[in-house]
C-alpha cells in the first residue's frame, strides 16, 4: 500500500516529533477527524505507526516509545489479558511482577485477592496494590528509573535472588519472530532473566502491538515460559514452537 501526501507529510511530523495529535493533525489538513483516524489506522497496519489514545506514535526499534504513550496503546487489549491472567493466580500465591504496562494490568486486577505476597521492582504496581489490604508487598530496591519507575540494577537483583516466587508476572518490549523475548534496557534485561531463574511458573502477559515492534537486547524464549497471554493468534510456525517447547498459549479475546 502506497502512502498518500498527507499521510506522508503524517509520518514526517512523527519522525520529527516523535508523536502526532488527532486533532492537530485535522486542523493542519483541514479535514475531519474521521479521516485522520483513517490516515492513522492505515500507518499502523503499514507498521510505521502505533496508534494511542488521541493520536499515533513513531514505531521505535533501539529506543522505547513514552511510558504515558504505552499506557494508552492496546489498552483494551491489556485489560482483557490481565483479567483473564489474574484469574489464574490462586489466593495464598507469592508473585513477581516486573516493569510494565501490561503488568500494571493485572497488579489492578488482583486487588480483591487475599493473602499474597507480591515482590516488585516496578513502583507503579507496588502503588496500585496498595489499596488490597491482604497482600503484602516488598519493593526490590535499585535505582529509580524515573521515566516509568523501574528499579534496575545490580541490588535489584541481589534482592530477587533471595526469592522463590510460586509466579512471575512479567511483560516484554517485543516478540522476535522465533520466539525470543526483547527489551531495550539491558539493566532491566538481566532483572527479567533473574525473575525467570527464580520463579516455579513465568506467566508472559504480552498483546498483539509486540508482535510488530523489535528490541536490540534478549530477555529469554517463549521455550523459557510456562504461560502466555496475547490478545490474538500467533503466526503458524511460532504457534508450533510453543507446542513442542510445552508453552500453554492463552489468546484472549
Amino acid at each position: 500500500m502506497s502512502l498518500s501526501f498527507r499521510q506522508s507529510d503524517i509520518l514526517n511530523m512523527a519522525k520529527q516529533n516523535g508523536r502526532v495529535a488527532v486533532d492537530d493533525l485535522a486542523a493542519k489538513f483541514g479535514v475531519t477527524v474521521q479521516t485522520i483516524r483513517r490516515d492513522l489506522s492505515e500507518l499502523s497496519d503499514m507498521g510505521e505507526l502505533d496508534r494511542v489514545h488521541g493520536g499515533a506514535v513513531l514505531r521505535s526499534g533501539v529506543s522505547n516509545i513514552g511510558y504515558e504513550d504505552r499506557r494508552s496503546l492496546n489498552e483494551g487489549a491489556k485489560t482483557q489479558i490481565a483479567q483473564i491472567c489474574a484469574a489464574e493466580i490462586p489466593d495464598g500465591a507469592s508473585v513477581f511482577m516486573n516493569i510494565g504496562t501490561s503488568t500494571e494490568a493485572v497488579a489492578r486486577k488482583l486487588l480483591t485477592h487475599k493473602n499474597l505476597m507480591v515482590v516488585t521492582n516496578n513502583m507503579n504496581v507496588a502503588n496500585i496494590l496498595v489499596e488490597n489490604p491482604e497482600c503484602e508487598i516488598v519493593v526490590a530496591g535499585g535505582i529509580l528509573r524515573r521515566s516509568d519507575g523501574g528499579l534496575i540494577g545490580n541490588l535489584t537483583v541481589s534482592t530477587i535472588r533471595q526469592f522463590k516466587f510460586d509466579y512471575a508476572i512479567v511483560g516484554c518490549s517485543a516478540l522476535d519472530t522465533d520466539g525470543d523475548l526483547l527489551d531495550f534496557d539491558f539493566q532491566e534485561v538481566l532483572v527479567s532473566q533473574t525473575i525467570i531463574e527464580q520463579a516455579r511458573r513465568t506467566l508472559l502477559v504480552a498483546d498483539h502491538s509486540k508482535f510488530q515492534r523489535s528490541a536490540p537486547a534478549r530477555i529469554a524464549s517463549l521455550r523459557d515460559i510456562d504461560f502466555f497471554y496475547t490478545d490474538s493468534p500467533l503466526p503458524e510456525d511460532l504457534a508450533r514452537k510453543l507446542v513442542e517447547w510445552d508453552t500453554a498459549l492463552r489468546v484472549c479475546t
